[in-house]
């Protein structure tokens, strides 16, 4: 097992680009830690930097206190679990999971008894006859993490796996590899761009955005606590709506002012601050219309998820921020943003309807408009 840390990390490739820009981030022994990012935030290259398949430009690694920057791959102990399976296809399940053993010259009766082991642990003992061909797509990628917990690593490294599955066995994988890394205690980093996975796998969880850290957290902080405008519109699904407003006075208290709307904000905020209001579909909540303190919109269309109801929501008296933009992402711009709601699915609603929402102060947050900083 391996504690591993960034110490002000840099990965800048020839031509100039950065990767990573002082990565500084510190991975528990035998914590389950997810780099989560859009693609190009520097997440895998941080990842490849831990396996040694890039070199580093700038500060050091350190795994179990001792410097990595110059240590060949080999002689870091570090298992890597890739999204392509990567497997041998000539070879049968067995000598799959064995072959790093192999390489070693591990004695064969200390490899069969691995094999059997991890082939047990994975509900792989039926298929370790049989070649890659002959396995769905949720027995490869078991295949592929029995090679890694077999050589009893210090760290287990894993780079998307899940991606090449379909939807349900993606859920299934993602409950077996967290019950895996918790069993086993090996330390994992697990890099991913799906926020679902991040949320639910992970110890804590590093949001990127362009080689930097933008926060390091639990998921529940993330998602009740983002510190800016990125991590809220990153985290989260579906998407939070964002707004322009401004803190006003109203009755003597502090209140939110978007556009001809008014929200209650409890004891939060100065008077005469300009800010984006992030608000998520899931807070806000079917009001009567004329309620005070309430936003009304009218549907543009709604999609039925079963439990609940998403409804896109167009808002005319209250001007929406696009999330592309915050994200950097320029060629959506074009995209003009509707107001997001998620209700209950019980609930009857046509496009063309005009609906009213309440929302808690509580569940809206606050980011400055220039600095895009959480308040």
């Amino acid at each position: 097992m391996a504690q591993i840390v960034f110490d002000k990390v840099s990965k800048t490739y020839e031509g100039g680009h950065a990767a990573v820009r002082e990565l500084d981030l510190a991975i528990k022994d035998g914590e389950f830690m997810v780099l989560v990012g859009p693609s190009g935030c520097g997440k895998t290259t941080a990842l490849r930097m831990i396996a040694g398949l890039e070199d580093i430009t700038g500060g050091q690694l350190l795994i179990n206190n001792e410097v990595a920057n110059g240590l060949a791959p080999r002689d870091r102990n570090i298992a890597m679990v890739f999204q392509s399976y990567a497997l041998y296809p000539h070879l049968t399940v067995a000598d799959n999971i064995a072959f790093g053993l192999k390489v070693r010259r591990v004695d064969k009766d200390k490899i069969a008894q691995k094999v059997r082991e991890v082939a047990e642990l994975l509900e792989l003992t039926d298929y370790l006859n049989r070649k890659p061909a002959k396995l769905s797509g949720g027995q490869r990628q078991r295949v592929a993490m029995g090679r890694a917990l077999v050589r009893s690593p210090n760290a287990f490294l894993m780079d998307e796996p899940l991606s090449n599955l379909d939807a349900r066995l993606r859920g299934q994988m993602r409950a077996e590899i967290a019950k895996l890394q918790k069993m086993s205690a090996v330390t994992a980093v697990y890099v991913t761009h799906d926020q679902v996975e991040a949320m639910t796998m992970g110890d804590r969880v590093a949001v990127m955005n362009k080689g930097t850290l933008q926060q390091l957290d639990t998921p529940r902080a993330l998602y009740d606590k983002p510190v800016n405008l990125f991590v809220a519109s990153f985290i989260g699904s579906p998407p939070i709506n964002f707004l322009q407003g401004e803190i006003i006075a109203r009755d003597g208290a502090p209140a939110l002012q978007l556009g001809a709307f008014t929200l209650p904000l409890g004891d939060r905020g100065a008077p005469g601050r300009k800010v984006i209001a992030g608000i998520r579909p899931e807070a806000l909540r079917p009001a009567a219309e004329g309620t005070p303190g309430t936003l009304s919109a009218r549907t543009a269309f709604v999609e039925d998820l079963g439990a609940t109801l998403l409804v896109h929501l167009d808002i005319s008296d209250a001007t929406m921020v696009n999330a592309s933009e915050i994200e950097g992402e320029d060629d959506l711009k074009v995209v003009r943003p509707r107001l997001r709601a998620m209700v209950d699915g019980g609930l009857a609603i046509t496009p063309g309807a005009a609906l009213t929402f309440a929302v808690d102060p509580a569940a809206i947050h606050l980011f400055d408009a220039v600095t895009g900083m959480a308040i």
